[in-house]
């Protein structure tokens, strides 16, 4: 998972996003959606919500989980009540309709509060790293776990939200395929992918894909421009500056705006000079780790290189740079790292995500970086 839209996902959970405002490329959807259901016209088994983070697929597949189960539904066709008693099933995270795999994905639930204090102990820090991939991991034992609620029968509309469906494993995706193949009555399936090349044939060809994907780049541009409320970090933004958010985050708005608010995104400047002062042998790589580190923490200096690489890859291949504020083709008409350099350097920026798991400390994990930047 990217780190930047990581955030935007760890803002999603709560009870609210059940709650929110529909995000204005959804509306036309949200209203097909809604009108079949009013209507007495049955929606398709199973829908995929899929595409890269940042476009707000989460936000509406929960916005229509609470919309479904809401018993006022028929009077509040633009979302759900907020006040039945379903909906305060929902804000408890005890609705005896809902299934969520795997159940870290579940906006709120009776025990997050318990698991968020475990979670953010210093002493459980590092298991709570190494678990990370395997706790968003679905096992074929999950899958047949939801059998006996989506066969019950008879107890009126049940719903299963499967996030991260790309991690389903074979044998997983192969239980699941009977559901598909089976559906019953009163039975929505919801798969949430950020990469739904990796689902199984069989799986996409069984389910219908959600049109959230296309955003008007108009719409987006408004979005992103009242979200930030014409500021970035206190100064004024000009539309050039929003655009360029946007195309940084490959078109998803709310990407943008975390994008936007990332301690890093203000400092690249300040990284393109560092990585000159290095290069020039004008800083030692001591003092640029020792003033870095009180600049951001050393996951944060990450992503801000992890930009920056790709940029200076782009202009060595003879591509326009997509930070046009920041004059990076400027400082590289006289010189440019040769390939194996920029390999060696994105390298080590993996390399060392993987010592931060280890719980190698962030000052030599700093000092190192400086180095091999000072031979970019």
């Amino acid at each position: 998972m990217n780190d930047l839209t990581a955030n935007v996902g760890a803002q999603e959970r709560s009870d609210s996003i059940y709650f929110a405002p529909l995000l204005p490329w959804q509306q036309t959807l949200w209203s097909q959606l809604t009108q079949r259901v009013l209507t007495q016209q049955s929606l398709p088994h199973a829908l995929l919500a899929a595409g890269m983070q940042g476009m707000g697929k989460h936000a509406f597949v929960w916005r229509l989980v609470a919309w479904l189960l809401c018993r006022e539904h028929d009077t509040n066709p633009l979302g759900a009540c907020g006040t039945c008693e379903s909906c305060q099933w929902l804000k408890s995270g005890t609705h005896p309709s809902l299934q969520v795999l795997p159940i870290v994905s579940m906006p709120i639930n009776a025990d997050s509060d318990t698991l968020q204090d475990k979670s953010s102990s210093a002493k459980d820090k590092k298991a709570t790293k190494s678990t990370s991939n395997s706790a968003i991991k679905i096992k074929v034992d999950d899958i047949r776990a939801l059998q006996p609620f989506i066969y019950q029968g008879g107890q009126g509309m049940r719903i299963c939200v499967l996030d991260h469906a790309e991690q389903m494993t074979v044998a997983a995706a192969n239980a699941l395929l009977k559901t598909l193949e089976e559906p019953q009555a009163q039975v929505h399936l919801f798969l949430i992918s950020d990469t739904p090349a990796q689902l199984l044939p069989t799986i996409k060809s069984r389910v219908q894909q959600l049109a959230l994907q296309t955003i008007e780049p108009a719409v987006a541009i408004d979005y992103v421009t009242k979200a930030l409320g014409h500021t970035i970090n206190r100064e004024a933004v000009s539309k050039m500056a929003i655009e360029q958010l946007i195309q940084l985050a490959n078109g998803a708005p709310l990407a943008a705006v975390a994008l936007a608010q990332a301690p890093w995104y203000s400092k690249r400047a300040l990284w393109l000079t560092t990585w000159q002062a290095l290069r020039s042998g004008k800083r030692s790589s001591v003092a640029a780790s020792d003033y870095w580190q009180k600049q951001l923490s050393i996951k944060e200096f990450i992503q801000l290189s992890e930009r920056m690489l790709l940029d200076i890859k782009r202009i060595c291949l003879g591509l326009n740079e997509l930070q046009t504020d920041i004059n990076l083709s400027e400082a590289l008409a006289s010189y440019q790292p040769d390939a194996l350099n920029l390999e060696v350097f994105g390298d080590s920026l993996q390399q060392t995500k993987v010592a931060l798991q280890q719980n190698v400390q962030e000052k030599f994990a700093y000092d190192k970086l400086m180095q091999e930047l000072a031979c970019l």
